[in-house]
Protein backbone atom coordinates (compact mmCIF):
# COMPACT_ATOMS: atom_id res chain seq x y z
CA UNK A 1 0.00 0.00 0.00
CA UNK A 2 0.90 3.58 -0.69
CA UNK A 3 2.29 4.93 2.33
CA UNK A 4 1.80 9.08 3.72
CA UNK A 5 3.31 11.72 4.76
CA UNK A 6 0.79 13.95 6.70
CA UNK A 7 0.15 16.72 8.88
CA UNK A 8 -2.57 15.85 11.11
CA UNK A 9 -5.16 17.71 13.28
CA UNK A 10 -5.44 16.53 17.12
CA UNK A 11 -9.83 16.18 17.65
CA UNK A 12 -9.21 14.54 21.03
CA UNK A 13 -6.86 13.72 23.52
CA UNK A 14 -8.63 12.10 25.81
CA UNK A 15 -6.77 10.70 29.24
CA UNK A 16 -7.82 7.18 30.12
CA UNK A 17 -8.16 5.26 33.42
CA UNK A 18 -4.38 4.19 34.04
CA UNK A 19 -1.58 5.79 32.25
CA UNK A 20 -3.25 5.69 28.74
CA UNK A 21 -4.70 8.24 26.44
CA UNK A 22 -7.11 8.18 23.72
CA UNK A 23 -5.85 10.23 20.72
CA UNK A 24 -7.84 10.58 17.59
CA UNK A 25 -6.36 13.05 14.31
CA UNK A 26 -8.63 14.45 11.65
CA UNK A 27 -8.17 16.09 8.55
CA UNK A 28 -9.64 18.43 5.51
CA UNK A 29 -8.87 15.65 3.15
CA UNK A 30 -10.42 12.21 3.37
CA UNK A 31 -7.83 9.45 5.06
CA UNK A 32 -5.73 6.52 3.45
CA UNK A 33 -7.12 3.61 3.44
CA UNK A 34 -5.69 1.88 6.46
CA UNK A 35 -6.25 -2.29 7.19
CA UNK A 36 -6.95 -3.67 11.00
CA UNK A 37 -3.07 -4.51 12.22
CA UNK A 38 -0.82 -1.65 10.33
CA UNK A 39 0.40 0.89 12.15
CA UNK A 40 2.32 4.48 12.24
CA UNK A 41 5.12 6.79 12.77
CA UNK A 42 4.59 9.56 14.68
CA UNK A 43 6.69 12.68 15.44
CA UNK A 44 6.95 13.57 18.43
CA UNK A 45 7.98 17.82 18.51
CA UNK A 46 9.47 19.30 21.27
CA UNK A 47 10.65 16.88 23.18
CA UNK A 48 14.36 17.29 23.12
CA UNK A 49 15.25 13.99 24.42
CA UNK A 50 13.08 12.41 21.98
CA UNK A 51 14.66 11.84 18.53
CA UNK A 52 13.05 9.17 16.89
CA UNK A 53 8.87 8.49 15.88
CA UNK A 54 7.25 6.52 17.55
CA UNK A 55 5.25 3.51 16.02
CA UNK A 56 1.73 3.38 17.24
CA UNK A 57 -0.74 0.59 16.03
CA UNK A 58 -3.93 1.99 14.66
CA UNK A 59 -6.52 1.56 16.76
CA UNK A 60 -9.59 2.83 14.69
CA UNK A 61 -10.63 4.66 12.03
CA UNK A 62 -13.78 6.55 12.07
CA UNK A 63 -14.92 6.70 8.33
CA UNK A 64 -17.89 9.39 9.50
CA UNK A 65 -15.59 11.73 11.15
CA UNK A 66 -12.93 11.51 9.00
CA UNK A 67 -10.83 10.19 12.04
CA UNK A 68 -7.57 8.47 12.92
CA UNK A 69 -7.29 7.06 16.73
CA UNK A 70 -4.63 6.29 18.58
CA UNK A 71 -4.47 4.47 21.79
CA UNK A 72 -1.04 5.64 23.55
CA UNK A 73 0.30 4.15 26.71
CA UNK A 74 2.28 6.59 28.55
CA UNK A 75 5.87 5.36 29.30
CA UNK A 76 8.52 8.23 28.38
CA UNK A 77 9.03 11.24 27.57
CA UNK A 78 8.01 10.79 23.60
CA UNK A 79 4.48 9.22 24.34
CA UNK A 80 3.91 11.81 27.50
CA UNK A 81 5.07 15.07 25.11
CA UNK A 82 2.07 13.51 22.97
CA UNK A 83 -0.66 13.57 25.87
CA UNK A 84 0.08 17.13 26.37
CA UNK A 85 -1.02 18.12 22.65
CA UNK A 86 -4.60 20.02 23.08
CA UNK A 87 -7.01 20.27 20.03
CA UNK A 88 -6.02 21.72 17.35
CA UNK A 89 -2.67 20.99 17.14
CA UNK A 90 -0.73 19.71 14.39
CA UNK A 91 0.88 16.22 14.40
CA UNK A 92 2.96 14.65 11.82
CA UNK A 93 2.22 11.34 10.75
CA UNK A 94 3.58 8.09 8.61
CA UNK A 95 0.73 5.80 8.12
CA UNK A 96 -0.30 3.41 6.79
CA UNK A 97 2.77 1.15 7.72
CA UNK A 98 3.28 -2.81 7.77
CA UNK A 99 0.89 -5.82 6.88
CA UNK A 100 -2.28 -6.63 8.16
CA UNK A 101 -4.44 -9.20 9.60
CA UNK A 102 -5.24 -12.00 7.23
CA UNK A 103 -9.38 -12.12 7.15
CA UNK A 104 -10.50 -15.48 7.54
CA UNK A 105 -11.57 -17.98 5.52
CA UNK A 106 -14.90 -19.36 4.74
CA UNK A 107 -14.07 -21.61 6.84
CA UNK A 108 -13.32 -20.35 10.18
CA UNK A 109 -16.31 -18.84 11.65
CA UNK A 110 -15.32 -19.06 15.79
CA UNK A 111 -12.92 -16.07 15.75
CA UNK A 112 -11.22 -15.16 19.16
CA UNK A 113 -9.21 -11.71 19.46
CA UNK A 114 -6.83 -11.51 22.40
CA UNK A 115 -5.22 -8.40 23.90
CA UNK A 116 -3.38 -7.56 26.58
CA UNK A 117 -2.24 -4.22 28.14
CA UNK A 118 -2.16 -1.37 25.43
CA UNK A 119 -2.08 -4.23 22.87
CA UNK A 120 -5.59 -4.03 22.98
CA UNK A 121 -5.06 -1.32 20.04
CA UNK A 122 -5.37 -3.41 16.84
CA UNK A 123 -7.67 -5.12 17.98
CA UNK A 124 -10.84 -2.57 18.49
CA UNK A 125 -10.18 -2.05 13.81
CA UNK A 126 -10.18 -5.68 13.39
CA UNK A 127 -12.93 -6.59 15.24
CA UNK A 128 -14.74 -4.03 13.14
CA UNK A 129 -13.45 -5.28 10.02
CA UNK A 130 -14.51 -8.66 10.97
CA UNK A 131 -18.14 -7.41 12.31
CA UNK A 132 -18.36 -5.70 8.90
CA UNK A 133 -17.64 -9.16 6.48
CA UNK A 134 -21.14 -10.75 9.19
CA UNK A 135 -18.66 -12.51 11.82
CA UNK A 136 -19.03 -11.60 14.92
CA UNK A 137 -15.61 -12.33 17.08
CA UNK A 138 -15.04 -12.69 20.91
CA UNK A 139 -12.73 -10.51 22.62
CA UNK A 140 -10.65 -11.96 25.54
CA UNK A 141 -8.72 -9.08 27.39
CA UNK A 142 -6.50 -9.23 29.50
CA UNK A 143 -5.07 -6.57 32.04
CA UNK A 144 -3.35 -5.87 35.49
CA UNK A 145 -6.23 -4.60 37.28
CA UNK A 146 -9.63 -3.08 36.49
CA UNK A 147 -9.00 0.59 35.73
CA UNK A 148 -6.47 -1.15 32.86
CA UNK A 149 -9.33 -2.32 31.27
CA UNK A 150 -9.98 0.02 27.92
CA UNK A 151 -12.74 0.98 25.36
CA UNK A 152 -14.64 -2.23 26.73
CA UNK A 153 -17.68 -0.46 25.44
CA UNK A 154 -16.16 -0.16 22.15
CA UNK A 155 -15.35 -3.56 21.54
CA UNK A 156 -18.88 -4.47 22.67
CA UNK A 157 -19.91 -2.80 20.16
CA UNK A 158 -18.62 -5.24 17.58
CA UNK A 159 -18.24 -8.69 19.66
CA UNK A 160 -18.95 -10.64 23.30
CA UNK A 161 -16.31 -9.19 25.11
CA UNK A 162 -14.48 -11.09 27.56
CA UNK A 163 -11.96 -10.63 30.20
CA UNK A 164 -9.32 -11.37 32.97
CA UNK A 165 -7.60 -9.07 35.90
CA UNK A 166 -4.56 -10.59 37.92
CA UNK A 167 -6.04 -9.03 40.96
CA UNK A 168 -9.53 -10.48 40.55
CA UNK A 169 -10.78 -6.72 40.17
CA UNK A 170 -12.63 -7.65 36.86
CA UNK A 171 -13.41 -11.04 34.70
CA UNK A 172 -11.82 -14.01 35.84
CA UNK A 173 -8.50 -13.81 37.77
CA UNK A 174 -5.31 -14.65 36.16
CA UNK A 175 -3.92 -14.56 32.93
CA UNK A 176 -5.56 -14.55 29.08
CA UNK A 177 -4.92 -18.49 28.76
CA UNK A 178 -6.43 -19.24 32.35
CA UNK A 179 -9.57 -18.04 30.96
CA UNK A 180 -12.48 -20.42 31.16
CA UNK A 181 -14.11 -19.44 27.66
CA UNK A 182 -10.68 -21.29 26.14
CA UNK A 183 -12.69 -24.37 26.61
CA UNK A 184 -14.93 -23.55 23.73
CA UNK A 185 -13.96 -24.63 20.46
CA UNK A 186 -12.22 -21.50 18.06
CA UNK A 187 -10.73 -21.76 14.07
CA UNK A 188 -8.89 -18.99 14.33
CA UNK A 189 -7.23 -16.54 16.95
CA UNK A 190 -5.72 -13.29 16.42
CA UNK A 191 -3.55 -11.30 19.06
CA UNK A 192 -1.48 -8.60 20.48
CA UNK A 193 0.12 -7.95 23.61
CA UNK A 194 3.14 -8.43 25.79
CA UNK A 195 5.30 -11.16 24.30
CA UNK A 196 5.05 -13.77 26.74
CA UNK A 197 1.26 -13.22 26.95
CA UNK A 198 1.35 -13.55 22.87
CA UNK A 199 3.51 -17.00 23.18
CA UNK A 200 1.28 -18.17 26.03
CA UNK A 201 -1.83 -18.02 23.32
CA UNK A 202 0.55 -19.35 20.54
CA UNK A 203 1.52 -22.13 22.72
CA UNK A 204 -2.59 -22.87 23.02
CA UNK A 205 -3.23 -22.34 19.21
CA UNK A 206 -0.50 -24.67 18.42
CA UNK A 207 -1.84 -27.22 20.46
CA UNK A 208 -5.08 -27.26 19.45
CA UNK A 209 -4.24 -27.62 15.71
CA UNK A 210 -5.74 -23.43 15.62
CA UNK A 211 -4.39 -21.34 12.98
CA UNK A 212 -3.00 -18.25 14.89
CA UNK A 213 -1.73 -14.68 13.65
CA UNK A 214 0.53 -12.23 16.37
CA UNK A 215 1.47 -8.29 16.06
CA UNK A 216 4.88 -8.34 17.21
CA UNK A 217 5.62 -5.29 19.49
CA UNK A 218 9.46 -5.38 18.85
CA UNK A 219 11.07 -1.64 19.07
CA UNK A 220 10.89 0.34 15.68
CA UNK A 221 12.44 3.48 14.80
CA UNK A 222 12.70 3.84 10.96
CA UNK A 223 8.84 1.93 10.03
CA UNK A 224 10.32 0.74 6.60
CA UNK A 225 12.82 -1.82 7.18
CA UNK A 226 16.11 0.30 6.55
CA UNK A 227 17.61 0.19 9.85
CA UNK A 228 17.40 -2.97 10.71
CA UNK A 229 16.28 -2.94 14.57
CA UNK A 230 13.41 -4.63 15.06
CA UNK A 231 14.35 -7.98 13.33
CA UNK A 232 12.99 -11.34 14.55
CA UNK A 233 13.93 -14.55 13.45
CA UNK A 234 11.83 -16.54 11.24
CA UNK A 235 11.20 -20.43 9.74
CA UNK A 236 12.66 -17.95 6.48
CA UNK A 237 15.57 -16.26 8.38
CA UNK A 238 15.38 -12.43 10.27
CA UNK A 239 13.12 -10.46 9.38
CA UNK A 240 12.03 -7.03 10.15
CA UNK A 241 9.11 -6.41 11.65
CA UNK A 242 7.82 -2.84 10.98
CA UNK A 243 7.85 -3.67 6.99
CA UNK A 244 7.70 -7.86 6.74
CA UNK A 245 5.10 -7.85 10.04
CA UNK A 246 3.98 -6.53 12.34
CA UNK A 247 1.68 -9.42 11.82
CA UNK A 248 2.97 -12.85 11.57
CA UNK A 249 1.52 -16.48 11.53
CA UNK A 250 3.13 -18.79 14.59
CA UNK A 251 3.88 -21.02 11.73
CA UNK A 252 6.68 -18.48 10.34
CA UNK A 253 7.94 -18.15 13.80
CA UNK A 254 9.92 -19.95 15.91
CA UNK A 255 8.30 -20.37 18.70
CA UNK A 256 7.36 -23.63 19.09
CA UNK A 257 11.04 -24.97 18.04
Amino acid sequence: MRKYLLDLTVSGNEKLSGNYILMKLTSEERLPDMLPGQFAEVRVDNSPSTFLRRPISIHFVDRDANELWFLIQLVGDGTRKLAELKKGDIVNVMVPLGNSFTMPSLEQQELLLVGGGVGIAPMLMLGAALRNLGYYPTFLIGARTKKDLLQLDAFENYGKVYMTTEDASCGEKGFVTNHSILTQKFDKIYTCGPTPMMKAVAAYAAKNNIDCEVSLENKMACGVGACLCCVTDTTEGHKCVCSDGPVFNIKDLKWQI
